[in-house]
């Protein structure tokens, strides 16, 4: 039973990474119509309709628990995303495709302090430096590395929500709650957190906007698939991995852009992209693995 429960955490954390690796697709097409916080706010008002719809059950928790789905609304769902965004306005994004990937060094860390978890071993570090080094290669195929000071902390901060994220939802896992009730939970202080920055962060929907198959198709991809399925089912993973295992997952996401990048939109796979995709890979074994 546990191996089985080990197989179905792998596939749903590989199911949401793969989701997640072709959004950049559906945000830079509604990006013409919407800014970036308004795609961020519909899509997550669209999932938690869709997740209390699906499972209306009201939630029963102690205080100090609902402190941790607070904090993991507030750095998942609100800091995390803008952080990124407002970081892709100061810096570029190969620099914050890499930087994000730094999470799972910081959940390793987070895990061990918080959670008691077993400091990784060596493979782990050795995983994580061969998936940077692969990263590096597919996000900088032939330019010129710069830092922009401002924009790289933002991501570097992003990557740091994320792992505090992770750390809270290890915790929730321990409750026993239904994975859909738990994320929509958490979506629902995430959307609190989001209000005030809509305020001054150019936020104005207009009904017409929603006019377009275009516009509703990527929405409901955004919506459903990113956003509704992927945070259950990496929720779930988590709970089943455990944070270490479950957050090494992160290095495929510049993987399956790449790949989706080559097969949508026709873009070149350069024996330099194909060397940092295989990189990348072999990190991801390595942290996965004890031998």
């Amino acid at each position: 039973m546990h191996k089985q429960n080990e197989i179905l955490g792998h596939g749903l954390a590989l199911l949401s990474i793969v989701i997640w690796g072709t959004t950049y697709v559906s945000t830079k097409v509604l990006l013409a119509y919407f800014s970036p916080v308004e795609i961020l706010f519909i899509r997550f008002v669209i999932a938690f309709v869709l997740l209390y719809l699906l499972y209306p059950k009201p939630i029963k928790v102690d205080r100090k628990d609902q402190w941790l789905f607070m904090g993991a609304g507030f750095s998942g769902i609100t800091l995390y995303y803008l952080l990124e965004n407002i970081a892709l306005t100061y810096t570029s994004a190969s620099n914050v495709g890499i930087i994000i990937t730094v999470a799972p060094f910081f959940t390793s860390i987070l895990a061990v302090f918080f959670l008691k978890e077993k400091r990784p071993n060596l493979n782990y570090y050795i995983g994580f430096v061969a998936a940077m080094i692969g990263i590096g290669f597919i996000s900088l195929p032939g330019a010129k590395v710069s830092l922009h000071p401002v924009g790289d902390l933002l991501a570097m901060l992003a990557a740091l929500a994320w792992a505090v994220y992770s750390i809270c939802i290890r915790k929730l896992g321990q409750l026993s709650l239904h994975p859909i009730q738990m994320t929509r939970h958490i979506f629902m202080y995430g959307l609190v957190f989001m209000f005030p920055f809509l305020w001054f962060m150019d936020f104005d929907v207009q009904m017409q906007d929603f006019q377009s198959p275009l516009v509703l198709s990527n929405l409901a991809f955004l919506s459903v698939g990113a956003s509704a399925l992927c945070f259950v089912a990496w929720n779930h993973a988590v709970s089943m991995l455990g944070v270490i295992r479950s957050s090494v997952y992160i290095y495929l996401v510049p993987v399956v852009t790449l790949l989706s990048a080559a097969w949508i939109l026709a873009e070149p796979l350069t024996p330099s992209l194909l060397f940092g995709a295989c990189l990348t890979l072999v990190g991801l074994y390595l942290s996965q693995t004890n031998k």
